[in-house]
């Protein structure tokens, strides 16, 4: 099936920190190191036949570790990605792999390099295939599905430890996990590509702040996507907005005609 991906996305500190640790990668754009987000939402559109990814990176570790980490996975999948890109077609879950130990070895020498101990990022990416739409996370950064009729459902799943009584529960997955010590094991869906339907790559800067009803109510909405990510943002900072807040919003649409092919199919 021929489509493409309408997308919007925007990177905002949030209302408490001093300092943003997110990044991502959408269409061959991503932050620097170090960075203050962005100061509004950019959007586009791209064919599937271009093999678009998408993805969100929340970063963790004292002394600056965080936006680094976050950094060198953007930097490394997009890397990767213009290397390996056509693998998504044939190879999607090989290719979601291999791009988390190639994002993965990229943040563990770093941290060897420098001697740093406690640095990682999350990862929260979206691969399209010609029928199919492949989701990927290590850690607690989500992905939501929205069918056209308006039902959310998170295809990411939370790797973290217990229930979280006393603060947020550590990561029992994310970049930075040395190889020695325990393998990287990502989550990877699969979903039948249908026109209409939106999927959501978003931080914990969203969803700590949100329900999945409140993101669902949102992205219901029948306004585009720039604005919709924008609505999601606003009400995030509404709640409190304290922690960094990434979005990557996408809509599957009817690919656009050219104007030889209308002509065509007129006299046909």
């Amino acid at each position: 099936m021929a489509y493409q991906i309408e997308y919007a996305y925007t990177c905002h500190i949030g209302k408490v920190r001093n300092n943003n640790e997110d990044n991502f990668w959408c269409c061959g754009e991503s932050l620097d190191s170090e960075n203050k987000g962005m100061s509004h939402v950019r959007s586009g559109k791209i064919k599937q036949k271009d093999f678009p990814l998408l993805a969100v990176f929340d970063g963790m570790g004292g002394e600056s570790c965080g936006e680094m980490a976050a950094f060198l996975a953007a930097e490394s999948c997009g890397e990767f990605y213009k290397e390996k890109k056509k693998e998504i077609s044939e190879y999607p879950e090989e290719f979601l792999n291999e791009l988390c130990f190639q994002m993965n070895r990229a943040v563990c020498d770093y941290g060897q390099e420098n001697k740093i101990n406690s640095m990682g990022t999350t990862a929260a990416i979206l691969a399209f295939g010609a029928d199919q739409v492949y989701s990927c996370n290590l850690g607690d950064s989500r992905i939501y599905r929205v069918s056209p009729e308006g039902q959310i459902h998170q295809l990411s799943l939370d790797h973290v430890l217990g229930g979280g009584r006393f603060g947020k529960p550590p990561l029992t997955q994310y970049l930075g996990i040395p190889e020695e010590s325990m393998g990287l094991e990502p989550t990877i869906t699969a979903q039948e590509a249908v026109i209409g339907t939106r999927y959501l790559i978003c931080s914990d800067g969203i969803t700590d702040m949100l329900t999945d009803s409140e993101i669902a109510a949102v992205l219901a909405r029948e306004v585009p996507v720039a604005e919709t990510a924008e609505l999601l943002v606003e009400q995030a900072l509404q709640k409190g907005g304290r922690d960094n807040i990434t979005v990557i919003l996408c809509e599957l649409a009817e690919q656009e005609q050219n104007w030889f092919r209308k002509l065509l199919s007129y006299f046909l």
